[in-house]
């Protein structure tokens, strides 16, 4: 990992506390990943596999099922640790802003609240409507769930993660530098992956997910968190904080992109053929498959997420209109897109239609809903304050 403190790429490299002005390509993108989470979700309602509230489509062996799979297979790769590196990014940039002790204040209010709110309130809601399909009375759900103290955190384990990363940040802030700040905690926020650290830390990662996923196996949560993917999310985080000051995700270089987008176009045939090689080699099964997963996820993610955060900025200079509003509503769809995606594949269940068809109709509508519904919300000052 090299150390650069005067120009990158050709940029002059600014300070944090300089650059107060939001990025709109990577709030753009940001706003797409949102919506992109309500369509994974979307797809396992019709047929994927994956933790979900409401299945209409159990996953079988269908051309169908094998497709949204594979959508959600690629999706789990790369866009939860894309939102781990914004935040890592802007974590940096907001504790040098507003200091450590209002930074968690913030964090406390904007991730906190709606945690509790949901898993107190939306979680219930959504259980409970996703427990009409087998007839069970969704008032009366909802009350024995209350009456059972059940927390749902549901997607909002992301904000849970990012409480806990946060104040971990602190506190290695804290223990390396005191509250002041010091040379040496800035040279590790001045630093600038080369093409060797990007391929060391895959490498890492993959090793570093097959052990966690020898203790917690994918599907596994533990206070509501899946460890078995937190190799990556920690991975890509503390490369947002780390290469904050040098704004590096800012000014990518073009030969670094084209590279790792053609290492993850390389890579991301190699796990659908493991898979589907298991049924005439079942030996590629069990062990095999989960190595080749480990590995196959970094090297699909980093570029991936190095071609989209590269091309949202090249794109997006200014957000005017409708991608304004999407992108100042983004976080508020994906807190409460759960009741409304269960509620609108629930409304037409019964009317027969081919699983592809449902998907994009009932992730359209469900995506459409909540903007609505967020824009409503964010009219109220005291939710506009939070969210």
């Amino acid at each position: 990992m090299s150390t650069q403190n005067s120009s990158f790429a050709g940029f002059k490299v600014q300070s944090i506390e300089k650059t107060s002005t939001r990025n709109s390509g990577l709030d753009a993108l940001r706003a797409c990943i949102t919506l992109l989470v309500v369509f994974h979700h979307c797809a396992i309602t019709y047929g994927a596999i994956g933790g979900w509230y409401y299945h209409e489509i159990p996953p079988d062996k269908s051309f169908t099922s094998v497709v949204l799979v594979l959508f959600c297979s690629v999706n789990q790769a790369f866009f939860m640790g894309l939102f781990f590196l914004l935040a890592g990014h802007y974590t940096a940039r907001s504790i040098d802003k507003k200091g450590s002790t209002r930074f968690l204040a913030d964090r406390l209010l904007r991730l906190g609240a709606p945690l509790l709110v949901y898993g107190l309130l939306l979680g219930p809601i959504t259980i409970a409507l996703a427990a009409t399909r087998a007839g069970q009375p969704f008032f009366g759900t909802l009350i024995y769930l209350w009456r059972k103290g059940t927390f749902e955190n549901g997607p909002m384990w992301f904000a849970q993660a990012l409480l806990l990363f946060s104040a971990a940040t602190v506190a290695g802030r804290w223990i390396l530098s005191g509250y002041n700040g010091s040379p040496r905690l800035q040279n590790l926020r001045n630093l600038v992956p080369s093409n060797s650290m990007l391929c060391i830390a895959a490498l890492l990662t993959g090793a570093a997910a097959l052990a966690l996923r020898s203790v917690w196996p994918v599907g596994v949560n533990v206070w509501g968190l899946q460890l078995g993917y937190f190799a990556s999310y920690i991975v890509l985080y503390a490369a947002g904080y780390g290469t904050a000051r040098a704004r590096w995700i800012e000014h990518l270089p073009e030969r670094q992109v084209r590279l790792w987008w053609r290492i993850a176009l390389i890579a991301l045939p190699v796990l659908p053929i493991v898979y589907f090689a298991g049924k005439p080699f079942p030996a590629l099964r069990g062990f095999p498959l989960a190595v080749v997963y480990a590995f196959w996820e970094p090297l699909v993610a980093w570029g991936i997420i190095l071609i989209l955060l590269d091309g949202f900025q090249r794109h997006f200079h200014r957000l005017d209109g409708l991608w304004s509003s999407l992108s100042r509503r983004a976080y508020t769809i994906y807190i409460i897109h759960p009741p409304v995606l269960v509620g609108v594949a629930l409304m037409w269940k019964n009317i027969p239609a081919s699983p592809f068809l449902k998907f994009a109709v009932t992730g359209s509508v469900a995506c459409f809903v909540c903007y609505l519904i967020a824009g409503l919300l964010l009219w109220v000052p005291a939710f506009r304050k939070v969210l």
